[in-house]
């Protein structure tokens, strides 16, 4: 990593810290997001770890046409706003729409572009363009190399602060595998590179009408990708995943996650030295 990266409060260089992207896929009520942030927020205090809150008021890729999205820019970004002033955390949504990207920034810290939407030229730039940092997830249909066509588009914009995800990339019908090499090809390109824990597992439309995915997998992944480099990691909690809206079957339990974020921090501190 070239430079060090500055989201708000948080600074990413080549040293650590180690920091943590969670929360619910979308935004089901203001109830359940305000809850996760508050154990999120307590998660960040005891470990001494840097959270970013992340969750969706709009999941536009979803597999059928009757799939939950979420409220909406309007009300989503009041509820993430809610989140701020109450916790203090610094948030993260996904972007889907050039048209949306001013009322966004406004509220985010961070710039989602979601993996199927990393070849958009149009949203990149105008991410970009709106100053704030900007995560891309890389398209589980390109190579790692390839992300450093999609990081062009934004840095053209003079805006640097850019981190790059891995999710893993489509093996077959309903499934992904993850290319720890990926890791070490990402960070070539001189940005930080998070990798997406619980996407990574998921079985894209694998349950016919949504996607399935395989949590017991997602320990296993995440310390294979912080051995190898990842310098943050992402994943989706809820207080109920078989219960959540969107993207439960490889969600985390939220209130089971605390060994695994703190076997993480020991494992990047140990890789960092």
């Amino acid at each position: 990593m070239r430079n060090a990266i500055k989201i708000g409060r948080l600074t990413i260089h080549e040293t650590g810290p180690f920091f943590l992207i969670a929360g619910p896929c979308v935004i089901e009520n203001e109830a359940t997001t305000l809850e996760v942030a508050r154990y999120l927020k307590k998660l960040s205090v005891e470990l001494d770890i840097p959270i970013i809150f992340k969750t969706s008021y709009d999941k536009a890729n979803r597999t059928s046409l009757t799939s939950f999205r979420g409220p909406g820019i309007e009300k989503g970004l009041k509820i993430i706003q809610k989140v701020k002033d109450t916790t203090g955390l610094l948030a993260l949504s996904d972007v889907h729409q050039t048209d949306d990207v001013k009322k966004a920034a406004l509220v985010l810290d961070v710039i989602q572009i979601p993996a199927f939407l990393c070849r958009q030229s149009d949203l990149l730039v105008t991410a970009g363009l709106s100053g704030i940092p900007v995560n891309i997830k890389k398209g589980q249909f390109l190579s790692p190399w390839e992300i450093g066509m999609a990081i062009e588009k934004v840095a053209s914009t003079g805006n640097k602060n850019i981190f790059v995800t891995e999710r893993g990339s489509s093996f077959g019908y309903n499934n992904l595998v993850v290319d720890m090499r990926s890791i070490a090809i990402m960070k070539n390109f001189g940005f930080p590179v998070i990798f997406d824990a619980t996407h990574s597992v998921q079985l894209p439309g694998g349950g016919g009408t949504c996607s399935g995915g395989q949590r017991e997998f997602v320990s296993t992944l995440s310390m294979a990708a912080v051995a190898a480099g990842a310098d943050g990691v992402f994943m989706e909690v809820h207080p109920d995943p078989d219960s959540a809206l969107c993207d439960g079957p490889n969600s985390l339990p939220l209130h089971e996650i605390r060994p695994l974020i703190k076997k993480l921090k020991e494992l990047h501190g140990i890789i960092r030295s």
